[in-house]
């Protein structure tokens, strides 16, 4: 799973729309349509920001280098 699909599947759980999200994380709501569509790619800031800020969560991020 794409991260742009994870945040579309965590935004739809939270019965938030597109516009709702964007507006929780000041960006627009044409960015976040293309993030979930794999149109853009994103930086660790901005997705920190949308998991802390538009979804209250917390990033875990697990290398598994061999």
């Amino acid at each position: 799973m794409s991260i742009g699909q994870m945040i579309k599947s965590a935004r739809e759980s939270r019965n938030l729309t597109q516009e709702a999200l964007a507006k929780k994380v000041n960006k627009k709501r044409s960015y976040i349509s293309r993030l979930e569509n794999d149109g853009t790619n994103v930086n660790l800031k901005t997705l920190m920001e949308i998991v802390e800020f538009g979804f209250e969560g917390k990033v875990k991020i697990v290398l598994d280098i061999h």
